[in-house]
């Protein structure tokens, strides 16, 4: 792609996710295609909101946008770019490109509405299609944590996608339609009952749901589809869904047009991707794609929007699809894709080879390692990979890849799971030897998303000390955050497993507390002179102190002092002032248990170095 990873907005209509890049591109546009409103924004499906729909109609336009009031605004175009800073190209022109999984995309042009109708048309021969009944549609209620006030969640709102039955009692969707659910329900086509459904498991890298329902009514007459094979150029495909503009159910047709390694909006990873012709809308997000011989060939989950171009969607091939499945069966949970860990540099300079003994013209360097990886034991900076599995790397970072076809290095990762083992050929000091090295899912410093739905919060005498996460650095505004905080959010890679950045989110103003009521989104980097290492961490020290004050450090030597009793004293009464429920959130009630020891170090400064292929693209420097 032209652009290889930019601004992404997810809208159920109204909402946006956003993925930024560390280098200067042009934005673009991620958008889920579910039919509702999701408000998170980093990486976000689009769906249509029940909210949004009575916005419209008070306005008496379907596409006039909500009220200013309203909370999920409408996906816009030109998204600052969170890793690039501002997110702008050249100066004085706007930037309008979008990715959208599975969202509305509208046809400014005439004549391209003209096509967009004309594709949507159900052919009959398929209007009886058995495998047409296989697909549903989800209706999900949506209530996700508030991260600024991590005690309580937003008002929830509901969206609409579809899924489609694959046997044994489940269906398949997208992850990002089922985000943050509290009730998820599905209909068949032609029918007027919902059926209550269970989630099974979600994968948030790869954007994908497994759902059961337990009704034997639901499954009466039913045909599970076959997933079939990776297609090729030019095949045929049929993406079956409920999109937004109708209740039944609708067909669009295109082409495959490319198979490669695709940024996944909603997981910010990248993993293989089909990008097709075939008109995909909000509503889509879940659905399948098919091939002329009936069988699914992957499930469409974004778009991508711009004023340059039309009519790109992309799909989830079965390859990922199955590799979800069996990471499933194998675990009974999904554990996730693999990382192996380092920072790669293409070899295409001569003088280059030459400085680092490389005869060869295959390869690519080794530029940063993750400390967490277990590929930390084993490579070196400096070291230049030239074999994986015994497959050979080119200076590109690329492997072969079906017929006259290459593709990415780190599609060979991630047909791994996590745990497997790889074999890698490398060059030291132009000396040719093989190394093993474990395959992990990646260990984010600030994670995209959190697990178990709601952020951990610490209140000491009014201070909300929280971790920071993307959601968090999006629902305060990154102006609010600081460049330094956001610098170590981008740049920064954890030194050990459990590692978190601590921040002060606000000051709830009390008598114990005054001189402080100022502070904000601040990195608390000590208390009584002990390096914090997460949240958990720094509930500990807290419980465990004993003496007279507490000393918390932040970043810049900025220093408050707490009396440590008059401190304690003072909790239940901010907590009744503010209604706030507890203290602490309900897992920093569980014993803290030291992994690190306390004789290892773990002051770093920080690196130099982004953190996924999202903030660099793909030209000089990637992320295996």
């Amino acid at each position: 792609m032209a652009v290889a990873v930019g601004n992404c907005c997810f809208s159920a209509l109204t909402s946006t996710v956003k993925i930024r890049s560390s280098v200067s591109v042009q934005p673009f546009f991620a958008t889920w295609l579910c039919s509702g409103s999701y408000q998170y924004q980093s990486l976000k499906p689009v769906s249509r909101s029940k909210r949004e729909r009575a916005s419209s109609s008070r306005k008496g336009s379907p596409s006039s946008p909500p009220s200013s009031a309203d909370k999920y605004q409408p996906e816009r175009e030109g998204v600052p770019n969170k890793f690039s800073g501002n997110g702008r190209g050249k100066k004085g022109q706007s930037q309008s490109v979008a990715y959208r999984g599975f969202g509305t995309q509208r046809k400014e042009r005439k004549e391209s509405v003209v096509n967009q109708k004309e594709q949507q048309v159900e052919p009959k021969s398929l209007q009886d299609a058995d495998f047409l009944n296989a697909v549903v549609k989800v209706y999900c209620t949506h209530t996700a944590p508030d991260y600024s006030l991590p005690w309580q969640k937003q008002r929830q709102y509901t969206s609409t996608g579809s899924a489609f039955m694959i046997g044994d009692g489940k269906l398949l969707t997208n992850a990002h339609c089922v985000e943050h659910y509290t009730q998820v329900k599905v209909k068949r086509r032609g029918d007027d009952t919902k059926y209550v459904a269970k989630v099974l498991a979600r994968g948030v890298d790869c954007d994908i749901a497994l759902l059961s329902v337990e009704s034997e009514e639901f499954w009466k007459g039913a045909e599970p589809l076959q997933l079939g094979s990776l297609p090729h150029l030019q095949e045929s495909v049929t993406v079956v869904g409920y999109p937004l503009g109708g209740d039944t159910i609708s067909v669009t047709k295109g082409v495959v047009s490319r198979i490669e390694v695709t940024s996944y909006a909603h997981g910010s990873s990248d993993l293989l991707g089909i990008q097709i012709d075939a008109a995909i809308n909000p509503g889509n997000s879940g659905g399948p794609a098919f091939n002329d011989q009936g069988e699914c060939i992957g499930v469409a989950f974004q778009v991508y929007r711009s004023e340059e171009a039309e009519n790109i969607g992309y799909v989830i091939p079965t390859t990922v699809v199955s590799h979800f499945l069996d990471d499933y069966e194998r675990n009974g949970k999904y554990t996730g894709f693999p990382c192996l860990g380092v920072l790669l540099q293409k070899l295409e300079n001569p003088a280059l080879k030459a400085c680092l003994k490389v005869e060869s013209i295959e390869g690519v360097l080794v530029r940063r390692v993750e400390p967490t990886s277990d590929a930390h034991n084993v490579l070196k900076e400096g070291d230049v990979i030239v074999s994986f599995d015994d497959v050979h790397v080119g200076c590109e970072g690329t492997v072969p890849f079906r017929s006259n076809e290459r593709i990415a290095f780190r599609y060979l990762i991630s047909q791994k799971f996590a745990g497997d083992v790889a074999d890698i050929g490398i060059i030291r000091a132009g000396e040719y030897m093989k190394v093993k090295a474990v395959l992990h899912p990646r260990v984010h410093l600030v994670p995209f998303h959190i697990d178990g739905g709601q952020p951990s919060y610490l209140i000491i005498a009014g201070l909300v000390f929280t971790p920071l996460s993307e959601p968090l650095i999006d629902e305060e505004c990154e102006d609010s955050i600081g460049l330094k905080l956001l610098a170590k959010a981008r740049y920064s890679l954890a030194r050990f497993k459990g590692e978190q950045i601590v921040i002060l989110s606000q000051v709830l103003a009390n008598e114990v507390n005054i001189g402080y009521e100022d502070m904000s989104n601040q990195q608390v980097l000590k208390l009584n002179g002990t390096q914090i290492r997460n949240i958990h961490h720094l509930a500990y020290l807290v419980d465990s102190c004993k003496d007279k004050y507490l000393v918390f450090e932040f970043e810049d030597n900025y220093i408050t002092v707490l009396e440590r009793e008059a401190a304690l004293a003072a909790s239940s009464c901010i907590l009744k002032d503010y209604g706030i429920p507890s203290e602490r959130s309900s897992d920093l009630s569980e014993p803290y248990v030291d992994s690190l020891g306390d004789n290892q170090a773990v002051d770093q400064d920080i690196g130099d170095s982004p953190v996924s292929n999202l903030e660099i693209g793909f030209d000089g420097i990637i992320w295996a």
